[in-house]
């Protein structure tokens, strides 16, 4: 490899790092760069979703779990962490939803919450920034706050005028969304897996499908090749052991169909201040060149 660049992913809670992206992150880290992930809340009121962890001491110690978990994944992955230390809003259910608690990350003014990420960015110096999209990924309030928190302070890093004592500015190159949930992907793993004579996780997911939603795969620009580390992912996943069923449908496609059938991830690049060609193939295109000018 040539320049040892620095790539930065945010996210809402733990675990999600290891959902959206993750064999992304293990290929560049496998590559010789540096890759840091952000976790804006402790995860603190996400519900145990694996049967074996359903256990009063966890519920009771949930925190303490969680950043445990994260810790893990982090190893697995070997990537660098770092918490923003907001709270978790919580998913709020029910027609109408209740109020989200206060004091949340959901509730935060954006006054307050950017300048601790400016601050990250600013220390860690990255090169590309990855978040979710302006929907979150999904609507859950944690998702769709770190998503204006994260351009935000990506635009903000780099303005001396801004939040002068988060520390020396420093302007990150590119933005980038995470798309990991697209229909095309759905569809060709569901495909797959029947013309095997595989029963398939998707079929009653796509029967509902909302056709008036799009499909966000009209929106990447980016894939990256990183089938080799799905193994890696998924152990990082299993790490987050209160949040993820080892029986889920996250594990129900073999992951030799997976590598067979979709063999990236996926991004939409929304920020460039250097020049690329799309469709890219490297969230790295056109920095070496900026980096080394």
């Amino acid at each position: 490899m040539g320049e040892k660049l620095r790539l930065m992913a945010v996210h809402a809670h733990p675990d999600d790092e290891s959902s959206k992206g993750a064999a992304t992150m293990a290929r560049y880290v496998a590559e010789g760069h540096e890759v840091m992930v952000v976790t804006c809340t402790g995860g603190e009121r996400g519900s145990i979703l694996n049967p074996a962890m359903d256990r009063p001491d966890v519920l009771e110690n949930m925190d303490e779990y969680r950043r445990k978990e994260m810790a893990r994944a982090a190893e697995i992955l070997g990537i660098s962490h770092q918490w923003l230390g907001f709270v978790d809003s919580g998913f709020p259910e029910g027609d109408p939803p209740p109020p989200l608690p206060e004091g949340c990350f959901a509730l935060v003014p954006l006054e307050e919450s950017v300048p601790p990420l400016v601050r990250a960015m600013r220390e860690f110096k990255p090169h590309v920034v990855i978040t979710y999209d302006e929907n979150g990924g999904y609507p859950h309030p944690d998702h769709i706050r770190c998503h204006e928190v994260s351009v935000a302070a990506f635009d903000a890093a780099g303005d001396p005028d801004l939040y002068p004592e988060a520390g020396e500015v420093w302007t990150p190159l590119k933005l980038y969304y995470s798309h990991g949930f697209s229909r095309a992907k759905i569809e060709a793993m569901h495909g797959a897996l029947l013309a095997r004579g595989m029963e398939s996780p998707y079929t009653e997911w796509l029967a509902n499908w909302d056709s008036s939603r799009g499909d966000v795969a009209s929106r990447v620009t980016t894939r990256i090749e990183c089938a080799e580390y799905f193994e890696q992912r998924d152990a990082a996943l299993l790490a987050h052991a209160t949040q993820i069923d080892p029986d889920s449908r996250w594990f129900a496609v073999p992951l030799e169909v997976q590598r067979d059938v979709w063999p990236h991830e996926e991004y939409e690049l929304v920020r460039s201040l250097v020049d690329t060609t799309l469709p890219e193939d490297d969230l790295f295109s056109g920095i070496s060149e900026k980096v080394r000018a």
